[in-house]
């Protein structure tokens, strides 16, 4: 298989509702899909969603270097017809970005529409290639920040649907009594997580995770800046509410040295932070390997096409402690998927067997919600 086009567009979508953190405050998507053509005229799709706090990645550095540096190298690949997951990651190749942790974001929407157009030329599903362990996925509900009266009405309604996790955005002077009154909300059975998103000093971690530890916290993500591992496994020590990695966690570098230090209880993999499907399960495999917990995360504003790719890793890892994404019209005003992949009641959601990625892009509501679109072809 060789590639001979792809179109690259930068989406913004408007949100249902601001999505607002201690790191970030978005109301529209952030997000850049990669449509890849190959010589026998299939198609696939992938997407990474840019964080400048996260990998150092911006829409416009995202699109500028898929152009630049990852287009070229991939096209002028030959993707062998019985290529698997690790063959056609071995073809995208590493690159770097001034100011960036790592390229990832692009590094997973090039890889992705890859893997998706090569399973679609030879009509089989990512499924087939990663086969699920559970038939169906639970995912979690996120309260962002605003009002404490807010953060509880949206517990409730968690509470409602059966949610069985919940993970509530925290960072701020009121720490304290807005777990608590989400605690309230959600009652006794249902897990409830903290993400900090780096916004806490080591003092303050201390002093909130002291004050809220009786309420029973499933798991603190990312309380501390990313930085010296040591500190993270200081913390570790220094509370008794489950340590997770989040922004620390973006190589298998990062994974290799968190779990050499035991600063952490679980690690959060995302698609887009980790560099897409295969550097993903492979950063799984090393917790796994360590005794430490995954949750598969998502990026806020993802598409159906990076929610549908997080669901194949999420229904084929032998344990997921928790996962995300799959909001879907949830969150965003308008999906790009013929079929809708939010999540139902109490969060489940079926896997997909579709060919690919196991979904139909509509490509002209990709156009319409484009802000920007990169028109490329293969120099032979």
């Amino acid at each position: 298989m060789r590639l001979v086009a792809a179109t690259v567009y930068a989406l913004r979508i408007p949100f249902v509702e601001s999505f607002r953190h201690s790191a970030s405050d978005r109301r529209w998507s952030d997000s850049v899909v990669v449509r890849v053509r190959d010589d026998a005229g299939h198609e696939g799709y992938g997407e990474g969603t840019p964080r400048p706090y996260v990998t150092g990645e911006t829409v416009e550095t995202m699109v500028d270097h898929i152009a630049h540096e990852l287009w070229p190298r991939v096209a002028a690949c030959e993707f062998p017809e019985g290529a698997g997951l690790a063959d056609i990651s071995a073809l995208v190749p590493d690159t770097r970005l001034a100011g960036a942790i790592a390229p990832h974001a692009t590094r997973a929407a090039v890889e992705i529409a890859i893997v998706d157009c090569h399973l679609r030329r030879t009509a089989r599903s990512l499924g087939a290639v990663l086969p699920p362990r559970r038939a169906r996925v639970t995912y979690s509900g996120v309260i962002t920040a605003g009002p404490i009266e807010r953060a509880a009405r949206h517990a409730r309604q968690m509470r409602a649907v059966g949610l069985a996790h919940v993970k509530v955005k925290v960072g701020f002077d009121d720490d304290v009594a807005r777990i608590t009154a989400v605690r309230e909300a959600l009652g006794p059975g249902v897990s409830l997580r903290l993400d900090a998103n780096g916004a806490w000093t080591f003092e303050r971690a201390v002093d909130v995770l002291d004050a809220v530890a009786p309420l029973g916290i499933a798991a603190v993500e990312q309380p501390l800046p990313r930085g010296p591992v040591s500190e993270l496994a200081r913390l570790r020590q220094a509370t008794t509410v489950p340590v997770m990695a989040d922004e620390s966690v973006v190589t298998l570098g990062d994974a290799d040295a968190l779990i050499a230090e035991k600063a952490v209880d679980f690690l959060n993999v995302r698609l887009s932070k980790c560099g897409g499907i295969t550097r993903s399960l492979a950063i799984a495999a090393r917790a796994f390997d360590a005794g430490v917990g995954v949750q598969i995360g998502s990026q806020v504003g993802e598409t159906a096409i990076l929610s549908a790719a997080g669901r194949h890793v999420i229904a084929t890892l032998r344990e997921v402690a928790f996962a995300e994404g799959s909001f879907g019209t949830l969150l965003l005003a308008e999906d790009v998927s013929v079929e809708s992949i939010r999540f139902g009641h109490r969060g489940e959601a079926s896997v997909l067997t579709g060919p690919g990625l196991g979904i139909r892009v509509i490509e002209e509501r990709l156009r319409q919600r484009a802000v920007a679109v990169r028109e490329l072809t293969a120099e032979r």
